[in-house]
């Protein structure tokens, strides 16, 4: 992959679930989010301006929500926000101050693009290259990146800037799923994506 991908307008990072509700005390805590928030930072620092935050919404009460995830509700019911603080589904400091409000993804699913709008955005903008990093790796990091894939994009995974509340599963998608698809899927280092991301 040449250096340029990353440091154009052309290449965008999308940053998955790096909220209150998944760093804190709850019942989603995800433990790993914390040792990824340095790398995620320093992404989220060097493509300012070419960030897209995603964030996983939650409904009010079970049946708010479409078929099979009214089961899922239910199993989580203390995480709707008729039992909880809604200020706990907000992007964690320090990335909350570098959020765009225009780049800002509220998806009631695991994969940005069921969010109406954000493929169709991204393609007028001309991009092609999709870095992911946030959690969970299994979940809705992989989510996106596989309707990512299907779609054309060149996409990159930020190893050391993903996480999962399921080590085994995160090393799985890592080590064995996403090396299936070299020609779509790079997975670098926070430090090498950095530093391309500045080049000229």
């Amino acid at each position: 992959m040449p250096p340029e991908d990353l440091a154009s307008p052309r290449t965008r990072h999308v940053i998955v679930d790096m909220q209150r509700i998944f760093a804190e005390d709850t019942p989603w805590h995800t433990p790993a989010l914390t040792e990824i928030l340095p790398n995620v930072t320093a992404l989220a620092r060097a493509f300012e301006g070419r960030n897209h935050f995603a964030k996983f919404m939650v409904p009010a009460a079970p049946h708010h929500a479409d078929g099979r995830w009214q089961n899922y509700y239910e199993r989580w019911s203390m995480l709707t926000t008729q039992e909880m603080d809604a200020a706990m589904l907000d992007i964690v400091s320090p990335l909350e101050a570098l959020v765009e409000p225009e780049r800002l993804i509220e998806k009631p699913t695991y994969s940005i693009f069921k969010v109406p709008g954000v493929m169709e955005g991204l393609r007028a903008d001309g991009v092609e290259t999709l870095i992911f990093s946030g959690v969970e790796t299994d979940i809705c990091v992989l989510a996106g990146l596989m309707e990512a894939v299907d779609a054309g994009f060149h996409t990159v995974v930020v190893g050391d800037a993903v996480g999962s509340s399921a080590p085994k599963s995160h090393a799985a998608i890592l080590g064995h799923v996403l090396p299936r698809m070299p020609e779509q899927v790079d997975i670098m280092t926070t430090a090498d994506v950095v530093a391309r991301a500045k080049r000229s």
